[in-house]
């Protein structure tokens, strides 16, 4: 409903232009998406229009594509050359990654960039950035530092070298080699060498500043980025909105029984009509291809599932009345804006059936559109 309220608000406002040239390298599409996320005057509420060069496809199929590649990004990185093959921006394990301590990225404004990716991908219905760790996101949502220093665990620390030296201070015997690691790591960060009395609070102190100290002007940029589009004072007033912006990874998992019962399945009749292509399909015919692609959902895996609403909506979230159709083709496709998919009925088998859905399910990442 916020969203709903705040994008009406600003319908008659001129349009946000995204072109994506498909056939760029990986390297030039990134610094399209860069290049239109740090435009510092833009009015992020207002519509957004995603545009593919070469590709008639225009509407929401194209725009919800679009915000699945930006999203996705954020997760996986950017191809940009700062001394890396792939700049990456959140670092750690699942449900506890927090921003990089890189001062390269934060000098180039990356995380600003990011928190504006986050709250339009939000704003716009798109998929969020899930497995953040918690305490970072209590910061991010306005949260003082003690209730976040509260749920540190040694997980949400990125660096498995930190990990291990700050994990000694459990350890009831040091030796003398782990005693050094321990003091060298302390007197880095301008802390108290480790004693008998002062472990406990030493560990918190050492956890504190690798996780969350370490990356605070991040954390900041982030949250201006976030309020660049708008979406702050439902962050701000509405804590039960914080796990809806920022999910666990676990609860945005598709699983095959979802997906069945969201299909609007063809209707057996005496005589189906493909008007496209004036043949008739038999309910027989129908039975057996709704049967291949019901095993094919139930046999997916996780990351199969999420690809298959890529393809067939343009992103991977489940959305309601996802309807499939059947027609005298020879391939599968995808009809995004309507959340349509179209199965030909030619198929003998199920491996062949297969083989032509895994043919369309990789390309999802290589181009709308594009196999």
């Amino acid at each position: 409903m916020f969203c709903d309220e705040l994008l009406s608000q600003n319908e008659y406002c001129p349009s946000l232009s995204l072109l994506i040239n498909q056939f760029d390298t990986v390297n030039e599409q990134d610094s399209t998406l860069i290049s239109f996320y740090k435009k510092n005057s833009a009015n992020w509420s207002a519509p957004l229009r995603c545009s593919l060069t070469e590709d008639a496809a225009v509407g929401k199929g194209v725009n919800r594509h679009v915000l699945s590649m930006v999203m996705q990004k954020l997760k996986t990185g950017f191809t940009l050359n700062l001394g890396s093959s792939t700049t990456v921006l959140f670092e750690g394990g699942k449900n506890h990654r927090v921003p990089s301590a890189s001062a390269v990225l934060r000098d180039s404004n990356l995380f600003q960039m990011a928190g504006r990716m986050i709250g339009h991908s939000f704003l716009h219905g798109g998929p969020c950035l899930s497995g953040l760790s918690l305490p970072v996101v209590i910061l991010l949502t306005g949260g003082n530092a003690d209730s976040a220093a509260s749920v540190l665990t040694l997980q949400d620390c990125p660096d498995l070298d930190h990990r291990e030296t700050i994990s000694l201070l459990k350890k009831t015997q040091l030796t003398a080699e782990e005693m050094t690691q321990l003091t060298n790591l302390c007197l880095f960060w301008d802390l108290p060498v480790p004693s008998l009395r002062n472990r406990d609070w030493l560990f918190q102190q050492l956890l504190s500043h690798a996780v969350l100290g370490r990356v605070k002007c991040q954390i900041k940029d982030l949250r201006k980025g976030i309020k660049d589009t708008g979406i702050w004072p439902l962050l701000s007033q509405r804590l039960d909105s914080h796990h809806v912006v920022f999910p666990r990874e676990s609860v945005q998992d598709i699983t095959s029984q979802g997906i069945l019962q969201k299909i609007e399945w063809p209707k057996p009749v005496d005589n189906m009509y493909d008007e496209d292509n004036g043949d008739s399909i038999t309910v027989e015919k129908m039975c057996v291809i709704t049967g291949y692609m019901r095993r094919f959902i139930e046999e997916a895996s996780p990351t199969r599932l999420n690809n298959l609403m890529k393809f067939w909506v343009g992103w991977e979230l489940l959305e309601e009345h996802l309807v499939l159709e059947l027609v005298t083709a020879k391939f599968p496709v995808a009809y995004t804006c309507f959340k349509t998919l179209r199965l030909p009925c030619h198929y003998k088998s199920y491996a062949a059936f297969r083989v032509d859905m895994l043919m369309c399910l990789n390309s999802v990442n290589s181009g709308f559109g594009l196999v």
